[in-house]
């Protein structure tokens, strides 16, 4: 087993680290991961890593550990050895893998399209991380829509449930919605959402000089402008605040300036993960972190599972044909070539456009 494993005091140092595989055990099986998807989403694991417990999913291998984690990825990966009867060698799964070349796992409460792992460690963690897509047992499934699906599918998940929660509180009373990080992935594909939402407020994309070309063509957003540009915002208007960025500077500018007009600043990712401190002027009782999976869970609950795949499934498939309007994927062979480029990731410097796409040999 080769994993890729990131320093966790400072995450933007990474090593490729060989371990070794051990025989599976009764009830396990080893995948070999065939591709997964890379973007700055994943540096957020790394952000949140001690907050929610990714650095848990996947433990690093090796003799020297200490202070060292492995980022998680989202992929497929086929079965190699199984010693699971309901999960044969040949079965192939859509899910939640380490940045290594194998992964054993303990299939439990399997059906015919999906199963949970169900390793000890991983137990108390998210379950939503823990499901797994049988995806041969899918009627339309076809391997050349993998890479639109492991770049796209997480992060306009998280776009549907961002725009679920504003549109199920009335937009907490904004009559704007200010975007940050409006070039990210799930920036746009909150856009889209709201685009297609005849009741949504307006929305404004804050984004950095680089990318503001691309944002403005993409004609999601009624104005974008730099995150330099803020005093450009009507204070008076009643706002909604959706932060991608992290950046703890812009927001405490932008909470002194709306003051009793931002009605909800909800924080998502941590795009600009070197600034996320909070700065004085912030204001923590109309702030709440939003976690994707536990809104997941809520609807699965309200909803139930089918109407809950029919209705996110809908989104995902149409905003996924629209962003491969704009969308350029870059091909990376195996962990070699992606530490070489792990470091640009980390200081925003891919493009917004590209999207980062590793095969394993």
């Amino acid at each position: 087993m080769t994993q890729f494993q990131v320093q966790k005091d400072d995450f933007a140092k990474g090593r490729i680290v060989e371990g070794k595989t051990t025989e599976l055990a009764d009830g396990e099986i080893l995948l070999k991961i065939d591709c997964f998807a890379f973007t700055a989403n994943n540096i957020t694991y790394a952000v949140a890593g001690d907050m929610i417990g990714y650095w848990q999913f996947f433990p690093p291998v090796g003799e020297d550990t200490e202070g060292w984690g492995v980022l998680p990825v989202w992929g497929f990966a086929d079965v190699v050895e199984s010693t699971v009867d309901d999960v044969p060698v040949g079965d192939r799964l859509f899910g939640y893998f380490p940045l290594a070349t194998h992964l054993k796992m303990r299939p439990v409460h399997i059906s015919d399209h999906r199963f949970i792992d169900g390793a000890a460690h991983r137990a108390k963690l998210p379950a939503g991380y823990n499901l797994y897509r049988r995806v041969l047992a899918e009627p339309n499934y076809t391997s050349a829509t993998d890479r639109e699906r492991m770049l796209f599918a997480p992060l306009f998940l998280t776009a549907f449930c961002l725009w679920d929660l504003l549109q199920a509180s009335s937009y907490f009373g904004a009559q704007q919605v200010l975007i940050l990080s409006a070039s990210s992935k799930t920036s746009i594909g909150l856009a889209y959402a709201l685009q297609a939402d005849e009741d949504a407020p307006k929305v404004i994309g804050i984004t950095s000089q680089r990318n503001l070309a691309l944002v403005d063509g993409l004609g999601l957003y009624e104005k974008s402008i730099t995150y330099d540009a803020v005093e450009d915002i009507d204070p008076t208007i009643p706002t909604v605040i959706v932060d991608m960025a992290g950046n703890g500077e812009v927001l405490a500018n932008l909470h002194k300036r709306l003051g009793d007009q931002m009605k909800r600043c909800i924080n998502v990712g941590l795009t600009h993960w070197d600034a996320r401190a909070k700065q004085e002027g912030f204001i923590d009782e109309r702030s709440e972190f939003f976690f994707a999976p536990s809104w997941i869970q809520k609807r699965l609950k309200d909803w139930g599972p089918a109407a809950f795949e029919q209705k996110t499934n809908g989104f995902l498939f149409k905003t996924a044909a629209k962003a491969k309007t704009w969308m350029r994927f870059r091909a990376l062979k195996g962990l070699p070539e992606l530490a070489e480029v792990y470091e640009d990731v980390c200081e925003g410097r891919i493009p917004a456009n590209e999207g980062l796409v590793v095969k394993m040999g």
